[in-house]
């Protein structure tokens, strides 16, 4: 009875190591085709970012270098333009200051706009020639101010000077920055086509 105990005992453990072991096969193998499945989707997860990143670098090169041209080209038009600006102003803006501190010239300017208004103007002058006034119009000043026309003075007007209705309706402006805007607006397209040639 105790060789049929044994044998009966070895036959259960031969079983439970077999089965064991069939089991441990199956457990080693479904966790291998895991782990390849795992491998596999890891590898296309990663190709998959490294593919998205390289098309990411792509587009930011692209707009780095598109925004690198327009601000070359916005630079470069903005360095032409101040050029121009510089060049204009050293051959404008000597002769127009000299023009207009020429007291006879704006006296006579002066005189031809308020006989346009017939004894209605205003007439605006820089507060630092309110003494010099006299120099201006001579003898005919206290005609004009017996003409009726109102005199102020302005600190703002540094030369030149503005003459509109009594009734302040409008202002025409003749005053020096009046006059080298006028001047700089007609000189700046041909300077900087003698410079740069045609935009």
């Amino acid at each position: 009875m105790e060789n049929k105990l044994q044998e009966l005992t070895r036959k259960i453990y031969s079983e439970g190591v077999e089965k064991a072991k069939e089991e441990a096969s199956i457990i080693l193998e479904k966790a291998h085709k895991e782990a390849e499945e795992l491998t596999k989707n890891a590898r296309k997860e990663a190709e998959e970012i490294v593919k998205n990143a390289q098309k990411n670098a792509e587009e930011m090169q692209r707009n780095a270098q598109s925004e690198i041209r327009m601000t070359s080209k916005q630079a470069v038009s903005a360095l032409r333009q101040q050029i121009s600006a510089l060049i204009t102003a050293k051959v404008a803006d000597s002769p127009v200051k000299e023009t207009i501190n020429d007291k006879a010239f704006i006296g006579d300017l002066i005189r031809k706009a308020l006989e346009n208004f017939n004894n209605n103007a205003a007439l605006i002058l820089p507060r630092a020639d309110e003494k010099a006034l006299d120099q201006y119009f001579g003898a005919r000043l206290n005609e004009v101010l017996k003409s009726g026309v109102d005199i102020n003075f302005d600190e703002k007007i540094k030369g030149g000077f503005k003459i509109g209705p009594k009734d302040k309706s409008y202002v025409i402006s003749f005053t020096d920055d009046d006059f080298l805007a006028f001047f700089h607006s007609f000189m700046r397209p041909r300077t900087i086509n003698l410079l740069f040639g045609e935009e």
